[in-house]
């Protein structure tokens, strides 16, 4: 009679449990449709904060607002140290014209951690010298003036001024070597304003890699580093070679300021009821360059990611195991937060289910692909989703063939140091559903990365699917299977 009392105790426990599962399940995909607020927390990220370096205050503005909504809805809060650099920068409006009877207003950005001006400044143009004669000819003339650097459209990146690339440089020109940039040195020491590089359009306006964690308020750059949109760098550099006269302005206010400025992984938990030390995770980055908003780059996979944290507490989830919601800091400076994470072990590596990343683009979570060994619990779990939106419709597969190698060096993005140590880092597969157009190409990194540029109907959609597959692997009796993960 106690057996039978126990087996029917057991039964109506796993009935209730599924009840409340479904009840929870069935809460987050009717809030998806009548209550998403995606795109109130992309709002807020790109039109009220904006460009979020690392070294900004605005990427602290950032921590506290995310930290300040995952505790509004009841989650534990973990806020991780993971990124320190010992000068701060914040970057103000900048302007610049030509001035001259066919005057214009030009297009134009500059890398993150180089010079501004004091004010506007005005100058005459040169083309650089590329041999000792032509540096020569012109040592004399180039104090207050604008230097052009005729380098093939650039990169993005500042020109490198370290001691390492000035050495270079000198060893080039102790062997008679010419070219671009040799002369950087002797330019900057005669009192240049700045140099003046082409840049396609849209401009991809980065930072200064080679300096930005070596610098201190004693050695800062003095020379205008400036990305120019490419058509007008040739009309000027046409008046140049005919030897017009005319003057540059350009006022810039970039601000460096003492640091050192510290930066941190905000992590929101709902904490496992029964598996508390073991987790489904997913994550996107807070950090953006700050020639734009970084609005899609990666304030839409930080958006996403937050959504799916408050359905699931506004919707009263209490899964077996803990769901974390990962918002990574440094990611364009090398995956600095999610490399801190998972190297300083803050989660066991054997306890981590899957860590799904979000970082590319605005784009609707269409379907998910996983070893057969996994197949089965994805399919159980993302039953739910496979009616949810008819148009945008959503699918698991089998994937077919060997698996992968395990990836040995770090790229891409967040999910990188995961999957390098072995952890399930699936992500779902991402689509242009309805034929927007969208091209990560036009904004990643540069100045279109705007709210304009986001897609409310995919952001939406993936907020409840990444909400809805979480929580359906938080409540398996099991982690997922490892097997055929990695070759």
């Amino acid at each position: 009679m106690k057996r039978m009392i126990d087996f029917l105790l057991v039964v109506f426990l796993a009935a209730f449990t599924l009840q409340a599962q479904d009840k929870v399940t069935r809460s987050v995909l009717e809030l998806g449709r009548t209550d998403n607020r995606t795109m109130e927390h992309a709002d807020y990220i790109a039109r009220n904060i904006g460009g979020r370096i690392v070294g900004s205050h605005m990427l602290h503005h950032a921590e506290d607002w995310v930290a300040g909504q995952f505790r509004s809805w009841g989650l534990e809060v973990i806020v991780q140290e993971a990124v320190t650099i010992g000068v701060g920068f914040d970057r103000g409006p900048w302007s610049g014209r030509m001035l001259s009877e066919d005057g214009m207003v030009l297009h134009f950005g500059t890398p993150a951690y180089t010079a501004g001006t004091r004010g506007p400044q005005k100058g005459r143009v040169y083309l650089e010298p590329k041999t000792q004669r032509e540096f020569d000819r012109v040592k004399g003339a180039l104090k207050g003036a604008w230097v052009l650097l005729e380098t093939g459209p650039a990169s993005g990146l500042a020109i490198d001024a370290s001691a390492k690339a000035d050495s270079t440089r000198a060893a080039l020109l102790e062997k008679g070597e010419e070219g671009s940039i040799l002369f950087y040195r002797q330019m900057v020491e005669a009192g240049v304003l700045g140099f003046i590089r082409p840049a396609k359009a849209p401009m991809q306006v980065l930072y200064n890699r080679a300096m930005c964690f070596d610098l201190t308020m004693d050695n800062l750059p003095k020379a205008c580093d400036i990305l120019l949109d490419e058509h007008q760098f040739e009309i000027i550099r046409r008046k140049v070679v005919d030897r017009q006269i005319f003057e540059l302005e350009f006022d810039i206010r970039n601000h460096f300021f003492p640091g050192p400025m510290k930066y941190h992984n905000i992590l929101g938990v709902i904490r496992g009821s029964k598996y508390p030390d073991e987790y489904v995770m997913m994550g996107s980055h807070l950090d953006a360059y700050d020639i734009a908003t970084g609005s899609t780059d990666d304030g839409q996979g930080v958006c996403v990611t937050m959504e799916a944290a408050r359905l699931l507490a506004a919707s009263g989830a209490k899964p077996k195991r803990s769901i974390m919601f990962c918002i990574w800091t440094g990611e364009e400076y090398g995956l600095l937060g999610s490399k801190y994470f998972v190297e300083h072990k803050t989660v066991p590596w054997n306890k981590i289910s899957n860590y799904f990343n979000r970082d590319g683009g605005p784009l609707a979570a269409v379907s998910v692909t996983v070893p057969p060994a996994m197949y089965d619990d994805f399919v159980k779990v993302c039953e739910p989703l496979t009616d949810y939106n008819p148009e945008i419709p959503f699918t698991v597969n089998k994937r077919e063939g060997e698996p992968q190698p395990r990836p040995t060096r770090a790229g891409g993005s967040d999910h990188a140091y995961f999957a390098m140590n072995g952890i399930p880092a699936i992500s779902f597969r991402e689509s242009d559903v309805f034929g927007y157009d969208f091209n990560y190409r036009d904004i990643w990194h540069t100045e279109d990365d705007l709210y304009d540029h986001l897609i409310p109907a995919y952001m939406e959609h993936s907020a409840v699917v990444q909400a809805v597959t979480a929580y359906g692997l938080a409540n398996l009796d099991h982690l997922l299977s490892r097997e055929g993960l990695y070759r």
